[in-house]
């Protein structure tokens, strides 16, 4: 299928937190419960519609373990956002946040839009890190801040559009038309 607009973004954060549960559950609408750990990088990939225009996702998942950092600094570069995942029942996720979001920012395009997520708010009951507190290191950092869950998919459709309305303001998005090089502020706001 052919597309207008190719947006390429990128899944970071501690192993275990749910990046390829969301994943899954983003491209294929699917939640699986048993899930082995990402080697390196996985990829996926959606197709959405936007005032009628085709737009590709591509959504690279990038594995949480510290041996493989070295290899997923490597996919930050062309990426015009990055979703950084934490559990909120796992307190050192959160934790680690600071030292995934410096290597985001060393490694990829200083305009790059950054939405923080934290993952599996379907255990509430169990939770480690408030809801206020996700939402002040996001505020902190000049993050988008959401709490979503892969398990019951609550909150995962919605990442896409303030994303890609983000996404729009800070990086010119190269159109594969002749008539229109550069998407605009006002398509984007039409479609939300």
């Amino acid at each position: 299928m052919s597309y207008a607009y190719l947006f390429k973004y990128i899944i970071i954060g501690d192993t275990g937190v749910g990046k390829s549960c969301l994943l899954l559950q983003f491209t294929d609408k699917r939640f699986q419960p048993v899930h082995d750990l990402t080697i390196g990088v996985e990829f996926g990939a959606r197709m959405i519609t936007i005032d009628n225009k085709p737009i590709k996702l591509q959504i690279w998942d990038t594995a949480g373990q510290e041996s493989f950092r070295s290899i997923t600094r490597s996919y930050y570069r062309g990426a015009a956002g990055a979703l950084l995942v934490y559990d909120i029942t796992r307190r050192e996720t959160f934790n680690h946040l600071a030292s995934w979001l410096e290597d985001a920012r060393q490694h990829a395009n200083a305009n790059m839009t950054i939405m923080l997520i934290g993952n599996k708010s379907d255990l509430a009951h169990r939770r480690a890190v408030t809801t206020e507190e996700g939402e002040q290191f996001a505020k902190e950092h000049g993050l988008i801040f959401m709490e979503a869950s892969a398990k019951t998919s609550q909150n995962v459709e919605e990442v896409c559009p303030p994303f890609i309305l983000n996404i729009s303001l800070l990086v010119p998005i190269p159109c594969f038309t002749t008539t229109n090089y550069f998407i605009s502020f006002s398509l984007i706001m039409q479609a939300l």
